[in-house]
């Protein structure tokens, strides 16, 4: 199998630069999950490489050729869409093996392609169907068959579970976890849902207008975050924020009536006076946390094995709190809520993280 190599990629429209010099590389047999906000250029990229979209400056290598000017059927990938796109008049079996009928293949070839990829995705009892008689998981199953039986180099998704219910994404991630080992192949996963990119990938490629924000494995991320962008849209539920100055060599909250929390052991601390943003995901409050924020809840979600609650003090910025097995906690009531203070992160105001 092929990896791939992006270097200084760019794309734009007339004068509007959308991608901006992306370098990345990524290895054989990989899952690479591309995530970021929409219009952060992720699906951009993925046509590019796919050879939907004319590449407007660098170069793209899909093993050791490079492909700027390479027809998308002679690239050796197969791309799975958002749409299903299935020809509602074919049967799944005539829909799977269509690519290969179009490509010339024998009757045989094709037959045996199609029954091997209804194995791996479980359709042999629907290849007589057509699409109206299929649920939407079995339809998106249909969509991933067609491109495995190309028998391609590299795949790519492009949010392929969006259309899906929250039952039926859960067990899609858990088919195309499971058809990635089994084949070995090379995934390219573009989503705006960062589960789908912690549960999937080998590694994630954080993207933001047009560039790479940080590049990792999910718990590189989750663990170290390069800035305040990647570290508040990895994880779930997302970091909370806090502004602050230092003063006195405590962190002085802005909006919380004079509460204050250590300072980390900082190589360099700040001067006093500095404005700064800490970072603490709800996650990692703790009933036995050395340093405390005095919050009010204002909402509670009792989810079974865990509770979400949501306070704050005064008027300050809502803050999450996961409760590990605790049903008590009611709206309005006052919430001593405890943290590590080696677990928070701090930010400078351009948002690079200093801790």
């Amino acid at each position: 199998m092929s990896g791939l190599k992006l270097k200084g990629l760019r794309k734009a429209y007339g004068g509007f630069e959308v991608i901006r010099g992306v370098d990345l590389e990524i290895e054989p047999k990989e899952f690479v999950v591309f995530v970021g906000p929409s219009g952060c250029g992720k699906s951009t990229i993925l046509r590019m490489i796919a050879g939907l979209e004319d590449i407007s400056g660098g170069e793209l290598f899909i093993g050791d050729r490079m492909v700027n000017d390479v027809d998308a059927s002679k690239r050796g990938i197969a791309m799975v869409f958002q749409s299903y796109a299935l020809y509602p008049h074919m049967t799944v079996e005539e829909n799977m093996g269509f690519a290969l009928k179009y490509a010339g293949e024998s009757k045989e070839t094709i037959k045996r392609q199609v029954a091997e990829a209804a194995r791996i995705l479980g359709l042999e009892a629907l290849l007589s169907r057509r699409p109206k008689d299929l649920s939407g998981g079995q339809r998106q199953r249909v969509a991933i068959g067609r491109a495995i039986v190309r028998h391609p180099e590299v795949f790519l998704f492009d949010e392929p579970l969006s259309n899906l219910d929250a039952e039926l994404r859960l067990q899609m991630r858990i088919e195309i976890a499971r058809l990635h080992k089994e084949l070995g192949t090379t995934i390219i996963y573009v989503t705006h849902d960062q589960v789908e990119a912690m549960t999937l990938a080998d590694k994630i490629v954080v993207l933001r207008d047009g560039r790479i924000e940080q590049v990792g494995s999910p718990l590189d991320l989750y663990d170290n975050p390069k800035n305040q962008f990647v570290a508040g849209f990895i994880g779930s539920p997302k970091m909370n924020f806090l502004p602050a100055k230092i003063q006195g060599g405590r962190l002085s909250l802005v909006g919380y009536a004079g509460q204050s929390l250590p300072l980390p052991p900082l190589e360099t601390a700040p001067l006093d006076g500095t404005e700064v943003m800490i970072g603490i995901r709800p996650e990692h409050f703790t009933k036995d946390g050395q340093a405390a924020l005095e919050l009010t809840v204002e909402i509670v979600e009792n989810l079974g094995n865990e509770t979400y609650a949501y306070a704050r003090q005064g008027h300050a910025e809502m803050l999450t709190i996961a409760m590990q097995g605790d049903r008590s906690t009611r709206p309005g009531s006052a919430v001593s809520a405890r943290f590590d203070p080696q677990k928070m992160f701090l930010f400078d105001m351009k948002g690079e993280r200093i801790f």
